[in-house]
């Protein structure tokens, strides 16, 4: 029984004519009729009397209406659910290493809740390589990366913004005073840094030893938090995204060194699997993400 002729009967009995209820739906009124009749035809009664130009309904009729406004009633109801959880709650599993975590989601995470307070979040923090196996594995919905610039051929992949990076050193140090720091002034330099396998690290570590500079000792961390406040302690240098130390450096608590990190830039990206069902809430946390990456881009250096 198709729901459909159903409705139409609905409004054939409001209305009281093939006529008036074509004009409403607007269907031609061979449609209306067409589907009154398979109606009757799958029910094996006629629901009208048609007597000259009027039409009443029948004992099947009168019987079938409650439950055709039943059906019309629960349809509605599921429409609204659907649409509900669909748009206003449900739960994103969003993915990101600790310095977008910590320096890039809370702006998006706040708008996004304020908006939808019905939609639940799950932050799951990691390595830019995890995140992406759990993207691929469907364990995450979304993931911000912070990488160098990469396009994997199953996971939709866009680029948000060039981070610039920082080599920065507690106040009064030394290096600070050069126009140009080079990779050998790092020679016995103490280096604070992030844990093993991140991307930035990678990178600084590779420019180092291709100039053949091998720092140490050097001191690993997981927090960001902890490696800046070790600075500002006077236990070392680091290297660090720009945005995770940007409040540091304008308070006075950090120094930037003259550092050229061309070759070392990494990019926040945002990706998700080209098969993953785009519900409105993750469409509209997507929205939100590219929103606030549009003011990032806009953030002023710090020489």
């Amino acid at each position: 029984m198709e729901s459909r002729h159903l409705f139409t009967f609905l409004v054939v009995v409001e209305v009281g004519s093939f006529t008036r209820a074509a004009q409403k739906l607007d269907y031609a009124q061979s449609s209306i009729t067409a589907q009154i009749q398979a109606l009757e035809a799958e029910l094996g009664q006629p629901l009208f009397d048609r007597i000259s130009k009027k039409i009443t309904l029948t004992d099947a009729g009168r019987r079938l209406l409650p439950y055709a406004q039943e059906i019309s009633k629960m349809h509605a109801l599921a429409q609204d659910a659907l649409r509900f959880d669909s748009e206003l709650s449900g739960t994103l599993r969003i993915g990101a290493p600790e310095s977008l975590a910590a320096f890039r989601l809370p702006g998006i995470i706040k708008e996004f809740r304020g908006r939808y307070p019905q939609v639940q979040i799950i932050l799951k923090p990691g390595a830019c390589w995890e995140l992406t196996d759990f993207i691929r594995s469907g364990e995450l919905d979304l993931v911000l990366l912070l990488q160098p610039e990469t396009e994997f051929k199953d996971i939709h992949i866009e680029t948000l913004i060039h981070e610039e990076m920082a080599l920065v050193a507690p106040l009064l140090h030394p290096l600070h005073n050069l126009i140009q720091v080079e990779p050998h002034h790092l020679k016995g330099e103490t280096i604070l840094h992030t844990e093993t396998g991140c991307s930035y690290r990678i990178l600084f570590e590779r420019h180092l030893n291709h100039h053949g500079v091998f720092p140490d000792p050097k001191l690993e961390f997981w927090s960001i938090e902890a490696i800046k406040q070790c600075v500002m302690a006077g236990l070392g240098i680091s290297f660090l995204p720009l945005v995770t130390v940007r409040n540091e450096l304008s308070e006075g608590k950090l120094v930037k060194l003259n550092w050229n990190d061309e070759s070392q830039r990494v990019a926040t990206q945002v990706a998700y699997h080209h098969k993953k069902w785009m519900s409105p809430a993750l469409s509209e946390f997507l929205l939100t993400v590219q929103k606030h990456a549009v003011e990032w881009r806009k953030e002023p250096t710090i020489c």
